[in-house]
């Protein structure tokens, strides 16, 4: 027997004295079946007060598959359709679209009924926005966000509405999700019935792309930053390499520009107590992100990845907002996985609902902090801790994956400690005064794009002016000879130098005392190593003996 849905999809209308006419709309024959099976529960019981609900019969594919699956994205919506019309507190939007015309969807929670930006700003309430899947390999923050949404549909965690408002994001790379394969992250544990791959349709890292902005999607979250302004940002990942004994590792900005006030609230309070409770409610250990080196001839020791904004959590954290990558320990189960994924987002929010005035303080603070006139990085390195430290270390073993042959890693539970410095900081190996403002010329037009993409604030100019600036001259540059992210990132030699120019009508004037100031910095400056520049976006610019058409005033 077989159902086949008319071309366009099927309208179901649903009309009853708790629920007036709710329209769900069913794409595939597994939507379908899922909506009915919903419906079939009763419906003097399916659509009730959240605090009556039972939903034990709304699954992600990953539970009915016994966790040899993961979800598809036509039968996410359906999952995400059902769970938010049981509870009046969520609501089911859309933030953007992907490359191939895919919705990217976003549930929101909280004591709203209006889920415009300027309606969840208004409510004066800590904002969290949390996705999964930006790499659509590592599903299990998908999985881990249906679980957490249904929790929320069947009236668990009402509490959190009277100081948050949720943005979920379960699904950002919604066009990588589909290109299922058994050949993607090959030694992953599972799932075994194949997942999604590392980038979007495009062939772009989404997790590189938070800087030079070429996907739709980055472009949408960009907007979506700057529209919804979320407190705390949450980025949830699988982890590759070094073979330990945590469940989760995790990160907060890395980038040493970042505000202290950020930096010191994370490693000071946040995640030490998220870590604590996690470690007593369910025996796991979680810790700073960190592998072995891969390099040979690198020091011993527990390195984290990479400082510059191109990445999720650093990105964020330029912004002066509160960023926490997790990463799922690759070789557990795949349940195991979901779990620790469920487990440190129910902690990121009790965290954030028990120490919201706290959340919030901590924003305000670094926001209200004007850069100009400090000393802000444009390269870094490794900063070594000043002691040794204590790491957890696991141990693996190989098996056959059932249906390629193969080989795949799988967690042991034998543990050691070992003693090593941590490599989890950054510091400064090249800095520059941060200027009062940056000027952009009218033949350097491409630099408004960015500018706007990223909420910027700037002004122009409306006359011809004399000003004394300072400009760069380029000595010499080079281009990296690999590709990477369809772009040869390029780098500049040179030094200011203070002259005087005649600015043009129409040039821009970009203040750099504004809530984004440490962005602009990073952005704008020549010899940034995540900036304009080194992305070959103002490559039509660049020559030796030529100067930087970006000028800047330091008073």
């Amino acid at each position: 027997m077989g159902i086949r849905l008319p071309e366009g999809g099927l309208f179901i209308w649903i009309h009853s004295n708790e629920v007036r006419n709710l329209r769900i709309i069913v794409s595939t024959t597994r939507h379908f079946l899922l909506v009915v099976c919903a419906l079939l529960v009763g419906s003097s019981t399916v659509l009730v007060r959240a605090q009556e609900t039972d939903l034990s019969f709304l699954t992600t594919r990953a539970e009915r598959t016994g966790f040899l699956e993961t979800t598809r994205y036509d039968e996410l919506i359906g999952f995400l359709e059902v769970a938010t019309a049981q509870n009046p507190r969520l609501h089911l939007t859309s933030f953007g679209y992907s490359s191939e015309g895919r919705s990217l969807p976003l549930v929101i929670f909280g004591d709203v009924s209006d889920t415009s930006p300027s309606a969840i700003r208004a409510t004066g309430r800590v904002r969290v926005y949390i996705q999964g899947n930006i790499h659509a390999g590592e599903v299990c923050g998908k999985e881990a966000l249906l679980m957490m949404i249904r929790d929320l549909a069947s009236g668990r965690y009402a509490a959190w509405a009277d100081s948050l408002v949720l943005m979920l994001a379960p699904i950002y790379n919604v066009d990588g999700n589909e290109r299922i394969s058994l050949m993607n992250r090959r030694r992953q544990n599972g799932p075994y019935g194949g997942m999604g791959q590392r980038p979007n349709a495009q062939g772009l890292d989404l997790n590189r792309d938070h800087m030079k902005v070429k996907s739709p999607e980055a472009r949408s979250l960009i907007r979506l930053m700057n529209e919804y302004d979320p407190h705390v940002l949450v980025d949830l990942h699988t982890t590759n390499g070094t073979q330990h004994a945590y469940h989760i590792t995790y990160s907060p900005p890395l980038n040493p520009n970042t505000a202290p006030e950020i930096s010191s609230f994370l490693r000071g309070n946040m995640l030490p107590e998220i870590t604590r409770i996690i470690q007593e409610k369910h025996g796991w250990d979680y810790y700073y992100y960190g592998n072995l080196p891969f390099r040979q001839g690198a020091e011993p020791g527990w390195y984290t990845f990479d400082h510059r904004p191109r990445f999720n959590n650093n990105y964020v954290g330029l912004r002066n907002r509160i960023a926490i990558l997790s990463e799922a320990y690759a070789y557990a189960s795949f349940e195991d996985r979901i779990r620790a994924s469920l487990y440190f987002v129910e902690e990121i929010l009790n965290y954030s609902h028990a120490h919201a005035m706290d959340v919030r303080r901590v924003v305000e603070e670094a926001s209200a902090k004007s850069v100009v006139g400090e000393q802000l990085a444009v390269r870094s390195d490794y900063e070594r801790s000043p002691e040794e430290v204590d790491i957890l270390m696991g141990e693996t073993h190989t098996i056959a994956h059932p249906f390629s042959g193969e080989m795949v890693r799988v967690r042991g539970e034998a543990q050691r400690t070992e003693r090593m410095f941590e490599y989890g900081t950054f510091t400064a190996t090249e800095s520059e005064r941060v200027p009062a403002r940056y000027y952009v010329p009218p033949r350097a037009e491409i630099v408004r794009e960015y500018l706007d993409i990223h909420g910027i604030e700037y002004r122009e100019s409306s006359a011809d002016e004399p000003l004394i600036v300072q400009s760069f001259t380029i000595d010499s540059t080079s281009v990296s000879p690999r590709i990477f992210q369809d772009i040869r990132e390029r780098t500049v030699y040179g030094s200011y130098v203070s002259t005087e120019k005649e600015l043009e009508s129409g040039t821009l004037v970009v203040p750099v005392d504004q809530q984004l100031g440490r962005l602009i910095f990073y952005l704008l400056e020549p010899r940034s190593d995540d900036g304009l520049v080194n992305w070959a976006q103002m490559d039509a610019f660049i020559e030796t003996g030529g100067e930087y058409p970006i000028y800047r005033s330091i008073d």
